[in-house]
């Protein structure tokens, strides 16, 4: 019998010997690897999370200490010195399942791991009799430290949670790395009975199983003396740490879709990370969004919808569309936008990021800036003159555009041959300084003063303020009143260059991407560049705070606030805009019509019971009351003061009270052409027209010529007056053309 005996366990030696050389480590399962992607607000709070599964592995490193003794000292207190499996537990779990009785789990840290990541859940002998063997020899081939990383990452807590990251989020609203003693106590018990402990905040009875479950880990911590007894008592004394309330891990309802594609492309833009790497999962985000800025943003625009929008009973509001973007000016900060309707409601394009909607007489403090900047030849061969505000200009409608050799713009559409701009009424405004004519969003100064300034120069401004050179459109004087067609969020930008003395802040939507505790390269905020002299854009702001004051920008009074801004509108009313600045906060806002099965702008005539849709009213609206939201308990700040006129010329023609601030003739001698001036005095060695008096701003509107663009009265479709040029057609451009991103 002994002799038998002795054979029988020599042969089973054997057996178990041969199983173990044959065994190998088997590749991990693909679910145990699926990871999401969670997205965090500027407050560090998740905003949401996107993929199949609710993990974010982290390293080891990022778990407290005390944290994973709290895990060793209820399941493994042996974990570091054994050899991966409890041979007691063992016995004890195969005569269990042998007999009938309760099926149990592997008893060590390294059976669980090696359950969950390379075979199954299900109860087996033969499944047990892998983990074991698998179990043994993992310690050849994996650390201490990797294994137990490995367990913390792919155990499953509740609440939809996989691996400890998403489970302290999931109770807590915490990283793994901010986790109490206290709470990874309680984390500890939702390992074993995760159906139960989920419910611990709501269910008595969960709860009492978790305050035992709790206290039996802290009693353990002691035992094993990782914690002092008198530790103990404390955390007992401080209470059971309830979770906090469960909420379903945020989907891409509302705004939250936009916002997630939004710091997608900046990720993708900025990283060597492609769209599938990301789509792969692990990764956190974490984003500049303002959670009550999106939200403020979010319920203005569904007021000014409540309002004015009935659908259902005026077929002209249907299809009508908005899009917002919201900057911080002093770093480029993308704070909030509004994307459209939402992925919910079958909304896909984001309209904060879109191009092909025309910014009309938006585009217009360009125009101005650039004058400022480079001059404008005034007289056909003779160096530019100086230009400020206070610069006189036809203000008339129907005049003849000139360019620099003072030669008639040919227009082939006009029964004259040349080129006519219109304004939207027929006002005989006469010769109007450019910052009345801004005010009234008067065309035809400011198709001529590009024209003088030079088509260069203009876009390279744009350029230098921020847009992008794919959404200018072409050498045309229906160029100078908005003919182009960049997104809200590069249209808040280039005013934010104006609220910030003329800085350029590139738009940035992410702060920090982290991939298995590692924080990725290429996310650091982006730096300043001075695109203008601060009096450019000091002088700029004093002429669009005129707008808002005096002009057609004067609904946004309702801010209470010292505000700039411009209103736009285009040819045939299919886009208003309002772009608008405070010294905290710049935001531009976009309103415009198209069927969603049809591409193309349609005109808004009749859409609010408006016969004509202007910048002025509805986009005004959304951006007051939003402005005023994202304000609210901010101190009231002031611009800085405008900067003192420099010498400034007038267009031929224009009375002068003198004659050295106009050329009312051909000059015999040529006006001073501008060039830098002293690093001293009031321009600070910018250029000597660095300056213009305070001005006012109001947006008229003006009307297009034939086929012509209108430009930007009241704040029409192409921003400012919808006077245009009869040169300039339509762009093709629909506002569904995806657009670059921040």
């Amino acid at each position: 019998m002994l002799g038998t005996l002795l054979l029988l366990c020599g042969g089973l030696l054997g057996l178990v010997a041969y199983a173990y050389a044959s065994t190998t480590i088997p590749s991990a399962n693909p679910s145990t690897q699926q990871q999401s992607n969670t997205y965090y607000w500027s407050d560090g709070s998740v905003m949401a999370t996107q993929g199949s599964t609710n993990r974010q592995n982290v390293d080891l490193a990022q778990v407290p200490k005390l944290v994973q003794w709290d895990f060793l000292a209820a399941e493994n207190a042996t974990f570091y010195t054994d050899p991966g499996v409890d041979t007691q537990g063992m016995l004890r779990a195969v005569y269990h399942m042998a007999t009938g009785g309760e099926v149990q789990s592997g008893s060590t840290i390294t059976q669980q791991f090696v359950k969950n990541t390379y075979l199954n859940q299900s109860q087996s002998i033969t499944r047990k009799f892998r983990e074991i063997l698998i179990s043994l020899k993992i310690g050849s081939q994996l650390s201490k430290q990797q294994i137990l990383q490995g367990y913390l990452n792919s155990n499953y807590y509740g609440r939809g949670a996989y691996g400890i990251e998403a489970a302290a989020n999931a109770y807590y609203h915490v990283h793994a790395s901010q986790l109490t003693v206290s709470q990874g106590a309680f984390l500890t018990a939702t390992v074993n009975e995760p159906s139960v402990m989920m419910l611990a905040d709501t269910d008595p009875q969960a709860k009492a199983q978790a305050v035992a479950r709790w206290k039996y880990v802290l009693g353990r911590m002691a035992i094993i003396h990782k914690i002092s007894q008198a530790q103990e008592q404390q955390y007992l004394a401080a209470g059971f740490p309830t979770p906090k309330p469960y909420t379903p891990s945020a989907g891409m309802s509302g705004q939250t879709g936009y916002l997630v594609q939004t710091a997608e492309k900046y990720v993708e833009a900025h990283s060597s990370l492609t769209e599938q790497q990301l789509g792969h999962g692990g990764y956190q985000i974490y984003t500049t969004f303002d959670t009550k800025k999106v939200n403020a943003l979010s319920t203005s625009v569904a007021a000014m919808e409540k309002k004015h929008l009935n659908p259902n009973h005026r077929s002209a509001d249907k299809n009508v569309q908005v899009g917002a973007a919201s900057i911080d000016p002093s770093t480029g900060a993308v704070v909030a936008l509004y994307g459209g309707a939402g992925w919910d409601k079958g909304h896909w394009t984001d309209n904060a990021d879109a191009t092909g909607v025309p910014v009309g007489s938006t585009f217009k403090p360009i125009d101005l800036a650039a004058a400022l900047d480079h001059g404008a030849v005034l007289s056909p061969g003779q160096p530019p003159s100086p230009i400020t505000p206070d610069s006189k200009f036809n203000g008339d409608d129907g005049i003849t555009i000139k360019n620099q050799q003072g030669r008639p713009q040919p227009d082939p559409g006009d029964p004259t041959g040349l080129l006519h701009q219109h304004n939207d009424t027929t006002t005989r405004w006469g010769y109007i300084t450019l910052r009345k004519a801004m005010e009234q969003s008067v065309n035809t100064p400011y198709v001529q003063l590009g024209e003088y300034a030079g088509y260069d120069n203009v876009e390279n401004e744009a350029l230098k303020a921020g847009l992008l050179r794919t959404s200018l459109q072409y050498d045309t004087p229906g160029f100078y009143i908005g003919t182009s067609t960049p997104s809200a969020i590069r249209m808040a930008g280039v005013y934010a260059t104006f609220d910030d003395g003329g800085v350029q802040h590139e738009p940035y939507s992410v702060t920090k991407v982290v991939a298995e505790g590692q924080q990725l390269p290429g996310f650091d905020k982006p730096k300043g560049t001075t695109a203008m002299p601060a009096s450019t854009a000091g002088t700029v702001t004093d002429v669009l705070q005129g707008v808002v004051k005096n002009g057609t920008g004067t609904n946004a009074q309702a801010l209470g606030r010292p505000a700039a801004g411009k209103t736009g509108t285009t040819d045939d009313y299919k886009s208003a805009w309002f772009i608008g600045y405070t010294p905290q906060l710049t935001t531009a806002v976009s309103m415009f019509k198209e069927d969603p099965k049809k591409a193309g702008l349609q005109s808004m005539q009749g859409v609010g019971g408006y016969s004509k849709v202007f910048g002025a009213d509805m986009p005004t609206e959304v951006w007051t009351g939003y402005m005023t939201a994202a304000l609210q308990g901010q101190s009231i700040q002031q611009f800085p003061p405008a900067p003192q006129p420099g010498q400034s010329a007038d267009e031929y023609g224009a009375p002068s009270p003198t004659p050295s601030a106009t050329a009312s003739a051909p000059p015999a001698t040529p006006t001073a052409p501008v060039t830098p001036s002293p690093t001293t005095g009031p321009c600070q060695g910018r250029k000597k027209d660095c300056a213009s008096p305070t001005p006012t701003d109001t947006s008229g509107t003006t009307t297009g010529g034939t086929g012509g663009w209108t430009g930007g009265g009241g704040g029409g479709l192409l921003g400012g007056t919808t006077g245009g040029t009869s040169s300039a057609p339509t762009p093709t451009t629909s506002s569904t053309r995806p657009g670059r991103h921040p």
